[in-house]
């Protein structure tokens, strides 16, 4: 099952973290968290779905968590693994620097749309209506257009 869903999840973390080393442990945390919550999935859902919730709700609460705590400044090492100069990956880089900076519901709900579910589909992950996912949207999407 990890094998199979492992960009997914890695996918949410990449979206909630920019630290290499904090992706790891937000991956090693969902893999965790599946893992005791195996017992009690029912099979309402798809077991992707079940694994976008888990990994989205693990990660929500790690954000928020990390809010709480002291900021502080990482040692700089002065080079970027990250850094790359071809305009696809900074364009990409952009958009991730400007779904960073939604709240952590609206930054899941772009992700799975990013990642081409149904508005049900959101939704069911989600816990809202398919309908509230498209109004969602279109205000994620102002805002976005907003920033800079």
């Amino acid at each position: 099952m990890v094998r199979e869903h492992r960009s997914t999840i890695y996918t949410v973390c990449y979206m909630f973290s920019t630290d290499k080393d904090e992706v790891a442990d937000l991956f090693q945390e969902i893999l965790i968290n599946l893992w005791k919550g195996s017992g009690s999935f029912r099979g309402d859902s798809g077991v992707g779905t079940w694994i976008w919730k888990v990994s989205l709700n693990t990660c929500i609460s790690h954000d928020r968590t990390q809010r709480r705590r002291l900021r502080t400044e990482p040692l700089s090492l002065d080079i970027d693994l990250f850094e790359d100069t071809d305009e696809g990956t900074r364009q990409a880089g952009l958009l991730r620097e400007r779904i960073s900076k939604l709240g952590p519901f609206d930054r899941a709900i772009v992700l799975l749309w990013l990642e081409n579910l149904s508005y049900d589909e959101i939704g069911q992950i989600v816990g809202i209506s398919a309908k509230n996912v498209s109004v969602r949207l279109v205000r994620i999407k102002e805002q976005l257009k907003k920033m800079q």
